[in-house]
């Protein structure tokens, strides 16, 4: 699923993600991706103290091969929706 977004970000363009998160899974996947192109995640990562975002933002880096200062999340930083922003 996250093959068109990775094209994109190989072409030098920065990458904006729309992502629901389900915190407290079983294991971080990315679970689908929904019908307004939200892409929907869970994460092995408790919703507290920012656990949930840091492990957001190290799987999206490590999904997309860039670092993890190369993810940022721009708004909804203590909700479950959320806009994130990859860069080369």
């Amino acid at each position: 699923m996250f093959s068109n977004f990775k094209k994109i970000l190989n072409t030098g363009q920065e990458v904006y993600l729309r992502v629901k998160v389900r915190p407290n899974a079983a294991d971080t996947v990315l679970k689908t991706l929904l019908a307004d192109e939200t892409l929907k995640i869970d994460l092995a990562a408790p919703a507290e103290r920012g656990k949930a975002n840091a492990e957001l933002i190290r799987f999206l880096a490590k999904e997309f091969g860039v670092d993890r200062e190369n993810v940022k999340i721009l708004s909804g930083v203590g909700e479950r929706v959320k806009l994130v922003k990859i860069t080369q």
